[in-house]
């Protein structure tokens, strides 16, 4: 009896595989970025601008309770978070460009001290305006944004740790991990935006009483869902093979023009149309 040879599923190579993967990360970095600095000039002229006039009242154009007569620390406490979500917009991104990295170590070395600091006292700035002052939202969402902040400072400690100990890929990794925990505020605007266009409107929350399921869900997933991307990423980019690394590199396209297209929809709906 003759054997028959069937031919063989298409094999990858790992030159491939490693290419596809290293252009999928490339692609979701400038996506992220191009949106992140969006957000940062949305709340440079949306903020930056009546805070430069004097003007501070008109910080409650863009969200409630942002701005309170008489209530001097709790105005400053909002000051600084929007200062320092400027500063942590523009200089967070450039800190992971390697070329940056190579040939302009000084700058990589100093920029990163202000990120840190940066985010660090955002995100004291952040417990503060919602434990004491108060935001909107319910307890599981205040619990969300304290879960955050705690492994904001927490992946701030261990970067430079590993940064002190001349550890530069494990330095590395967590100042991903950093990068995306502090980009969580970010993250929410940019999928709330998608889910309620994909769903016609709120879904899931009371848009009056911003409270509901959704959002006690995002309120968690809007920072713990990308660093679960992540982690799979860089686990695949060190233990998996050829298709592996390309069903990594496919699913983190797709992610990234979902992220795109919420990034879109938040600049048309929600950050133009607020800037005068």
């Amino acid at each position: 009896m003759t054997t028959i040879a069937l031919p063989t599923s298409f094999a990858p190579s790992r030159s491939v595989a490693d290419t596809a993967l290293r252009g999928a990360a490339r692609f979701w970095f400038v996506v992220a970025v191009a949106g992140q600095w969006m957000f940062a000039w949305y709340v440079a002229m949306a903020y930056g601008r009546p805070a430069i006039s004097g003007h501070l009242a008109g910080w409650n154009q863009h969200g409630s309770h942002r701005y309170v007569p008489g209530d001097l620390v709790g105005n400053l406490a909002i000051g600084i978070h929007l200062l320092l979500a400027v500063i942590v917009s523009i200089g967070g991104p450039l800190q992971l460009i390697p070329g940056l990295r190579r040939f302009a170590p000084r700058f990589h070395r100093w920029n990163g001290r202000a990120y840190l600091i940066a985010v660090v006292l955002t995100s004291i700035a952040a417990l503060y305006l919602v434990w004491v002052r108060g935001t909107v939202g319910d307890l599981p969402q205040h619990l969300g944004v304290t879960l955050d902040a705690v492994l904001i400072l927490i992946f701030a400690v261990l970067a430079v740790r590993y940064a002190i100990a001349r550890d530069l890929r494990t330095h590395r990794r967590w100042a991903l991990r950093l990068f995306i925990a502090v980009n969580g505020v970010w993250f929410f605007r940019v999928g709330m935006m998608l889910w309620l266009v994909l769903n016609h409107g709120p879904a899931g929350f009371d848009p009056k009483t911003f409270t509901g399921p959704f959002l006690t869900i995002w309120s968690f997933g809007n920072y713990l869902l990308p660093l679960a991307i992540l982690e799979v990423y860089l686990r695949t980019g060190d233990r998996s093979g050829p298709r592996g690394k390309l069903a990594m590199a496919s699913g983190l396209a797709v992610a990234t023009v979902a992220m795109g297209a919420g990034i879109v929809l938040a600049t048309m709906v929600m950050w133009l149309p607020r800037i005068k």
